[in-house]
C-alpha cells in the first residue's frame, strides 16, 4: 500500500502539525527522472546579502525562547519544537560557553502560546563519558519522546548512539533507555531531528521514516520503523552514499524530508562536499528505498535546514538558500507540487541579527540549524541565533499559501 498521508491513527493527535502532508494525495504527475525537484532562477537575488530580495509574508513574528545571560549557559544549539496536549516544547543543547563542550547537557522549555517560555529545565545531566546532544522529539499525543543523541568522548572515529527520555504530563520523565532497531541492537547511529509519520499497512496503521548518521564515524543512512512510539523496531533503508574522501564522514549530512505531489518522499541533505548546494534523494516504496543522491540547483550555506508539507500538501523548505558559508538571511522557500519551488519568504534578515554577546567555540554570526513544526495555524521555525539564543520565527498558514 502507497504511503502517502498521515496515518489515521495519528491524525487527531498530530493535526496541524508539520510530518507527512496532510492534505488528499494529488493527482499523479510526471516529473523528470533523475530530478528530485528543482529551484526557479528568479526567485532569490543572490546580490542583496540582506534578504536576498524577499520580503516577509504578513503576520510574520520573531520571539525568544531562551536568551544567554553573564554567568550563565552562553551555548544554545540544535533548537527542536514539538506540540503535545495543547503546548508547544522546545529542546536544544546547552553549555556554558563552548559547542559540544564536556559541560554539554539537552535541556527543554514549555510553552502556552508559542511567545511566552518557561525557564530551561534540563532533560540530561553532565556526563563524564562524553556528552548529549539534542536528538529531536516524537509523540503518538499520550507519551512525549525526546531523543537524546550520545557522544562517547574515546569513540573512534567521532560518532555515537540514541537513547530517550518520555513523559505523559510534561513533568515527570522517565530514565534514559536506549532506542533500538529491530534485532534488538542499540541504534548506534546520531538521530537527525526530523522524523516523518506516514499511513500504510503497518500492524498499528502507521510507519515512521527518519535518518541516522550510524557507526563507524557519521555515515547518513535512511530508517524506519512501525512502532508508533519511534523508540524500537528501527530498520535501515537502502541508500548508496556518494563518494567521499573521508571515509569517517558522508558527504550527504542532516537531512530532512517532504512529501512531493506524485506521493514520494523526499530528503534533502546538505552537502559536505562543499558545493553550497542540497543534495536529494527520492523513495517511493516508504523509505524503505532511496535513489542515489544527486545535486540539485537548490543553494544552501552548507547547514542543517528543515523540510516538509503545510497541511495543504504543500512543500517546503527553510533554510538559508544561498551558496556560502553565511548562515544568514533566513528563509523559506515553496512549491505547490513539491517539484518546482518558485517563491519564497523571508523569515529574518541579517541586520535584524542581535550582536553575538558571548564568545564560546565554533560561535559566530548566524541563524543556525532551523526545524520546524505547524501549531495553532502557523508554521514554527525554530534556530539558535549566534549559538546562544534559543529563538523562533511564525508565519501564518494563509500568509504563506495565498497566491
Amino acid at each position: 500500500m502507497s504511503r502517502t498521508h498521515l496515518s489515521p491513527l495519528l491524525a487527531p493527535v498530530l493535526a496541524g502539525m508539520l510530518f507527512a502532508a496532510a492534505a488528499a494525495p494529488a493527482p499523479a504527475q510526471e516529473f523528470p527522472p533523475g530530478i528530485p525537484f528543482e529551484m526557479a532562477g528568479d526567485v532569490l537575488d543572490f546580490s542583496d546579502t540582506d534578504t536576498l530580495g524577499l520580503t516577509m509574508a504578513e503576520g510574520t513574528e520573531t520571539f525568544t525562547i531562551f536568551a544567554p545571560e553573564e554567568g550563565g549557559q552562553q551555548f544554545a544549539h540544535g533548537v527542536v519544537l514539538m506540540p503535545f496536549k495543547g503546548q508547544l516544547y522546545a529542546q536544544w543543547q546547552s553549555s556554558a560557553r563552548d559547542e559540544d563542550g564536556p559541560d554539554t547537557v539537552v535541556v527543554h522549555a514549555v510553552s502556552d502560546n508559542g511567545s511566552d517560555w518557561s525557564a530551561p529545565a534540563p532533560l540530561t545531566t553532565e556526563w563524564d563519558g562524553g556528552y548529549k546532544s539534542s536528538g529531536g522529539w516524537w509523540t503518538d499525543g499520550e507519551t512525549l519522546v525526546a531523543y537524546l543523541n550520545v557522544w562517547p568522548a574515546d569513540l573512534s572515529p567521532r560518532g555515537g548512539h540514541v537513547e530517550y527520555v518520555a513523559t505523559t504530563d510534561g513533568v515527570n520523565w522517565s530514565e534514559p533507555a536506549p532506542v533500538t532497531m529491530a534485532d534488538g541492537s542499540v541504534l548506534n547511529g546520531i538521530f537527525e531531528q526530523d522524523p516523518r509519520a506516514l499511513a500504510g499497512d503497518a500492524p498499528d496503521g502507521a510507519r515512521i521514516v527518519s535518518f541516522a548518521h550510524f557507526q563507524p564515524g557519521l555515515i547518513a543512512t535512511p530508517i524506519y520503523t512501525d512502532d508508533p512510539m519511534g523508540v524500537s523496531g528501527w530498520t535501515k533503508g537502502a541508500m548508496t552514499n556518494l563518494p567521499t574522501g573521508n571515509p569517517d564522514i558522508s558527504r550527504e549530512l542532516e537531512p530532512s524530508a517532504y512529501m512531493r505531489g506524485d506521493g514520494a518522499l523526499v530528503a534533502v541533505f546538505r552537502d559536505q562536499g562543499n558545493s553550497f548546494y542540497k543534495l536529494a534523494s527520492v523513495s517511493e516504496d516508504a523509505g524503505e528505498t532511496w535513489s542515489d543522491p544527486v545535486l540539485t540547483n537548490m543553494p544552501d550555506a552548507r547547514t542543517k535546514q528543515s523540510a516538509g508539507n503545510l497541511p495543504d500538501g504543500t512543500a517546503y523548505l527553510v533554510g538559508n538558500p544561498h551558496p556560502n558559508k553565511a548562515r544568514m538571511p533566513l528563509a523559506v522557500v515553496l512549491s505547490d507540487d513539491g517539484y518546482r519551488f518558485d517563491r519564497a519568504f523571508l523569515l529574518r534578515a541579517a541586520s535584524d541579527m542581535q550582536p553575538m554577546r558571548f564568545e564560546g567555540q565554533y560561535k559566530r554570526p548566524s541563524y543556525s540549524y532551523p526545524k520546524s513544526v505547524v501549531w495553532n495555524g502557523h508554521l514554527y521555525a525554530a534556530y539558535a541565533t549566534n549559538k546562544e539564543d534559543a529563538e523562533l520565527t511564525r508565519v501564518p498558514l494563509e500568509s504563506l499559501t495565498a497566491q
